[in-house]
């Protein structure tokens, strides 16, 4: 675990529960969002505005978001052409809140949000064209607990969800899928492209850029293929 990293997610996670802090709309990508409390904000950090930007969605076909929060990604690759969008959260409230932005934009008829624990709401044949997750990325001790929704969102004790997502990922993509995550320097990347091997997954580096937050910070959209 990287003390550095902790801090600054530990730091965000605890302006979140700052209700005055949290706004109930944001403004991204041009647009307006609703966002219901105790989900991540994407106008706290760039992290959203980035990955959503980079994607390379596949117009006409399945796109699945995993950990999709207030849904800014999963409506965006609606408006960009995705004709079939599912979008996956652990947090039920994260569900509500991108089935309400869908709504706002117009384009609830190919989002479809579930409640889901990783994987576990699909039926077994579900198969997409692009699978993305912008990842909890700070890893804590593997005793560590993720007590609320929120947690979620920053921490992953023990890589334990990555684990789940590089080993259960490849086996949703059609033939041709594609299989990216969001991720940072600040992550474990030794831990990461070690569970890649394991998973029997390169790893590369798709796009990245630096930011200078609290700490400086270079957010990475990583490539998974087998």
């Amino acid at each position: 675990m990287d003390t550095k990293s902790s801090d600054r997610a530990l730091s965000l996670y605890q302006r979140h529960l700052d209700t005055g802090a949290v706004p109930d709309r944001f403004s991204l990508l041009g647009q307006e969002w609703e966002l219901l409390g105790g989900v991540f904000s994407p106008s706290f950090t760039p992290v959203t505005e980035l990955f959503t930007t980079w994607l390379p969605y596949p117009v006409g076909g399945s796109f699945l978001e995993m950990g999709s929060g207030a849904g800014v990604t999963a409506v965006t690759a609606a408006q960009k052409g995705c004709a079939a969008v599912t979008a996956l959260d652990i947090s039920a409230t994260a569900v509500a809140n991108t089935g309400r932005n869908a709504e706002l934009h117009g384009v609830a008829d190919r989002v479809r949000a579930l409640r889901s624990d990783m994987f576990d709401a699909l039926g077994p044949d579900e198969r997409f064209d692009l699978i993305f997750w912008n990842s909890n990325f700070v890893e804590m001790d593997t005793d560590f607990v993720n007590a609320t929704d929120l947690h979620h969102a920053f921490f992953d004790p023990g890589y334990r969800a990555h684990r789940r997502y590089l080993a259960e990922a490849p086996g949703r993509l059609t033939d041709g899928g594609r299989l990216l995550l969001g991720f940072a320097d600040i992550g474990n990347t030794a831990k990461l492209r070690t569970l890649g091997a394991e998973a029997g997954l390169t790893i590369d580096v798709l796009r990245a850029e630096r930011r200078e937050l609290e700490i400086p910070i270079e957010f990475q959209l990583l490539e998974l293929r087998r």
